[in-house]
């Protein structure tokens, strides 16, 4: 059984308040100065496999916009091939929330026959990026979207808005690339 790489690609990591004020942009032009920006990424797969976060390869497909490698990706070997339950946090820098606050973004998911889910998720805990430390668990973090598909989606644009919060905070998006069995399921997703 062949895989590839599964890609998930942010395109402009926004998030917007209910004045359209711009509070947070990523190209994902070099993803290792993302820590010193203030980013997070928790890989709690199980079995752990040999990827992380990766940067955006262009001979897998170029980025939607910007330098041809100008994403985030990550793929099924974020858990042990030999199978494996992916769960890997991309989670956001601190920004202020309120209702209407929206993150933008551009995703794609590889497919090609395999299973890929990216889930998207808020904080209002303020700096914590606790995720928990279990292939299932959340932490602090509230489900807003799901996106799974097992065909290629290309470039797809999405925006998630916060909504029901009782007044300004302060806190976290997070993007979550899971996949139940790695060796039924799983290939490459990429965002911007």
């Amino acid at each position: 059984m062949k895989k590839t790489l599964l890609t998930l690609a942010l395109l402009a990591g926004s998030a917007l308040s209910t004045q359209a004020a711009v509070l947070l942009t990523e190209g994902f032009n070099d993803i290792t100065d993302l820590g010193g920006k203030g980013w997070v990424q928790t890989n709690n797969s199980a079995p752990l496999g040999s990827t992380g976060w990766f940067q955006g390869n262009s001979g897998i497909f170029e980025a939607a916009s910007g330098a041809p490698t100008a994403y985030v990706a990550a793929n099924f070997n974020n858990a042990d091939p030999s199978g494996g339950t992916v769960s890997n946090w991309l989670i956001t820098p601190v920004i202020s929330m309120v209702n209407g606050t929206a993150l933008s973004f551009a995703l794609r998911l590889l497919g090609e026959t395999y299973l890929d889910t990216v889930e998207v998720y808020y904080s209002t805990s303020g700096a914590s990026a606790d995720v928990g430390a279990s292939s299932s668990s959340v932490g602090v973090f509230s489900l807003l979207h799901t996106y799974a598909s097992d065909t290629d989606t290309d470039w797809v644009n999405g925006t998630v808005t916060l909504s029901g919060l009782g007044g300004p905070a302060t806190g976290r998006f997070a993007f979550r690339y899971v996949v139940d069995d790695n060796l039924n399921a799983g290939n490459y997703i990429v965002s911007v």
